[in-house]
């Protein structure tokens, strides 16, 4: 009995030791959604720059739920990261989950989306999202001639600081256009009101971007273009100027445009240049993306984990204040794409291969 009660707690002491030291991740990547090209698109640029590190590293997806981001920081805590890096379901909603990591001494970059209202972010590693906003709204003003041009305006998510981010850069923009004459808002009462002022407060965004907002859907964007299109008069339609978001948005903002026969032509932006977006540009479908290099991002980031693992301070190029702190930020540029360099920029640059497209040219 001694003999067999000997060998069953070393049995125990094996597996124990087993379980503890299972397998060990260094970085942990946590993205939103595998529901959106982009984010399948980011998961396969991490596996491709990963390919060059011998640090363990795993990625997990959250499918769209704060509560599920934070199970998953919390699975890669246990698994011993050192780094996390993370785009947020909701920038607000994520700060639990970066405090999380940093309570166990964990470094945190946010990735791509700010995650806001907490200390427990490091660095920040992102496209420069107000120039995105920038470059969407100089492309329909470089379009636009004469006065009373029809303008209707989408926003992405409200719990997505990002997307107060893009739509403070194309205010920027569209907003002295707005005041000359050059458009004419048809979607937004909140904007109309706010129309005289060249720069808006969070609060004053928030108003607008609630009356517009997509929250990053396709069905979303599409149903709120066809309601916005039902209230409109002949005289709001012709030909129409949109701000749209980003590509998903865009391409169902556009299905609805182009289905209502008092809308003669339409201008509308996108960006992320997603494969289905790109195939609109070339049919002339969709009018403009900007071309995020997700390489570049990717490559940001796994240089900034990596210096950190080697106890280096990452490289960073400018700040973005999250409501607590100044988080520290590597900031990559960002390309207009359009029917005319479709092959210069997505394709002789190796993003997409040609056969990916019909119509190429």
């Amino acid at each position: 009995m001694k003999k067999f009660i000997a060998a069953s707690l070393l049995v125990l002491m094996i597996l124990g030791l087993t379980a503890c030291g299972g397998k060990k991740v260094e970085v942990g990547i946590v993205l939103p959604t595998k529901d959106e090209p982009r984010w399948v698109q980011d998961e396969a640029r991490f596996k491709d720059a990963l390919k060059d590190t011998n640090h363990s590293v795993e990625i997990l997806f959250s499918q769209g739920s704060s509560a599920k981001e934070k199970e998953n920081v919390d699975a890669l805590i246990a698994k011993g990261i050192k780094v996390l890096i993370i785009c947020p379901q909701d920038g607000s909603a994520a700060a639990a989950a970066a405090e999380a990591a940093k309570k166990e001494g964990i470094k945190v970059i946010s990735y791509d989306r700010l995650i806001t209202n907490t200390d427990a972010v490091d660095y920040y590693v992102t496209f420069d999202s107000v120039a995105v906003g920038e470059a969407q709204a100089q492309y329909l003003v470089d379009q636009a001639t004469g006065k009373g041009n029809p303008l209707y305006l989408y926003a992405g998510a409200a719990s997505d600081n990002n997307a107060f981010l893009f739509f403070e850069g194309a205010w920027n923009v569209l907003q002295p256009k707005i005041a000359d004459g050059t458009f004419v808002i048809k979607n937004s009462s909140e904007a109309v009101a706010l129309q005289g002022k060249a720069k808006l407060s969070r609060d004053e965004m928030s108003k607008i971007i609630g009356q517009v907002t997509t929250n990053w859907d396709f069905n979303e964007a599409k149903s709120k273009a066809e309601a916005h299109l039902t209230s409109a008069t002949n005289a709001d339609k012709g030909n129409v100027y949109i701000l749209a978001p980003n590509d998903g948005t865009a391409r169902a903002i556009a299905d609805a445009f182009a289905a209502d026969k008092a809308v003669t032509s339409y201008k509308i932006t996108g960006q992320d240049a997603e494969k289905a977006s790109v195939q609109y540009i070339i049919d002339g479908k969709q009018s403009m993306t900007v071309f995020k290099d997700v390489r570049t991002l990717v490559k940001d980031s796994i240089t900034m984990a990596v210096a950190i693992l080697e106890g280096k301070e990452p490289e960073t190029t400018g700040s973005y204040n999250n409501g607590k702190i100044d988080v520290k930020a590597k900031q990559t540029e960002v390309i207009v794409v359009k029917q005319d360099n479709v092959k210069s920029a997505l394709i002789d640059s190796g993003y997409y291969p040609a056969s990916d497209f019909t119509g190429l040219k």
